[in-house]
């Protein structure tokens, strides 16, 4: 059997992930507060933000994976709160980070011992994972360290059959997205304009691209943009 288990595929870019996994054969799992609304996906009701829920779900995963052939282990799920350098306090930056980069270090930490050789572990960053722009302080430097992230996960796992990469959305048609922007139809306008086709990707075309990088191993460690052609400020 083959798995795939995704954080946040509840919505957005997760769901749309969980579907093209759903549609190569694979068991899927969503890790999130919220249920996954596909049929076949089996949603298990995990608070990232919380060290002992991380820890629960990987002891009911571990079974499954000990039963897999190949995981495909995907770090989607992210907070993204709208503040600045002068206006982010420790606690929301420490909140942010629990989620974004903590609550992955440790599903990797126990999920990672159990992975069989051909699994992999895609991490789903941002433009913003080399960039920075105004107003998502926190986020910018959550998503700098996932990159990090995983370009150590590719030296440290050299020889283990598993290979890693980052999937770098631009701005994509997700509720994150909206509710960031404030659900104004001239910001989001344009916002779509800032690439080459005037319009936000749609997240199926993010999902296939994740889809691509768990059965193509030569792109170990590799980041994949995914912006449409972003225009350059």
């Amino acid at each position: 059997m083959k798995t795939a288990i995704v954080t946040g595929a509840s919505v957005g870019i997760g769901r749309a992930t969980a579907q093209a996994f759903l549609d190569e054969g694979y068991r899927v799992f969503n890790l999130s507060r919220r249920t996954c609304d596909l049929p076949g996906v089996t949603s298990i009701g995990c608070d990232l933000s919380c060290a002992d829920a991380v820890a629960q779900t990987c002891e009911a995963l571990t079974p499954t994976i000990n039963d897999s052939d190949s995981v495909a282990l995907v770090h989607n799920a992210s907070q993204m709160l709208k503040d600045s350098t002068g206006d982010c306090h420790s606690d929301s930056l420490r909140a942010v980070l629990e989620i974004n980069v903590v609550a992955i270090n440790s599903l990797n930490q126990s999920l990672l011992p159990l992975l069989p050789r051909g699994s992999s572990i895609i991490y789903v960053g941002s433009t913003l994972s080399e960039k920075a722009v105004p107003g998502s302080f926190s986020y910018v430097i959550s998503k700098h360290a996932q990159l990090g992230m995983m370009r150590a996960t590719c030296q440290d796992l050299m020889g283990s059959g598993i290979h890693t990469a980052m999937v770098c959305p631009g701005f994509t048609d997700t509720e994150m997205l909206r509710t960031h922007l404030g659900a104004d139809p001239a910001v989001e306008q344009a916002i779509a304009g800032m690439n080459s086709f005037n319009r936000l990707i749609d997240p199926t075309e993010i999902a296939e691209l994740i889809r691509w990088a768990h059965f193509n191993p030569v792109i170990n460690g590799a980041v994949l943009h995914a912006n449409l052609g972003q225009k350059e400020s």
